[in-house]
């Protein structure tokens, strides 16, 4: 299995950055695609960015421009560049992976536990 591990949230004025970094750990295969969902307070979870293996990504309309999502395949790590950060941005980030546990097998899914992400002034 795949345990994820997430850090680098906080609070952040309007206007500024952060960083966001998520590890793999465990056993398995490969890695395929690796990503950001986020959740609000009385909203549903939604997609922020994800990125495969070979560095095609995908960004939510929100965020798209403002948001980099990138991968260091040796590390098994995930980053997301938060930047001109909004309030609206405010919410609980949750990395996610779809793995394979052995060659020409079925994928997986593995959450982490989530950081927050306060965007106030």
């Amino acid at each position: 299995q795949v345990q994820l591990a997430e850090s680098g949230g906080g609070l952040v004025q309007p206007g500024g950055s952060l960083r966001l970094s998520c590890a793999s750990s465990g056993s398995f295969f490969s890695i395929i695609t690796m990503g950001w969902f986020r959740q609000a307070p009385g909203k549903q979870r939604e997609l922020v960015a994800a990125i495969t293996t070979g560095g095609m990504t995908n960004y939510a309309d929100v965020v798209e421009g403002r948001f980099t999502i990138s991968r260091d395949n040796a590390k098994n790590t995930v980053y997301l560049q938060m930047n001109s950060l909004k309030p609206d941005d405010t919410a609980v980030y949750s990395c996610n992976t779809n793995y394979k546990r052995r060659e020409g097998g079925p994928r997986f899914q593995a959450w982490g536990q989530g950081t927050q992400v306060t965007v106030s002034s």
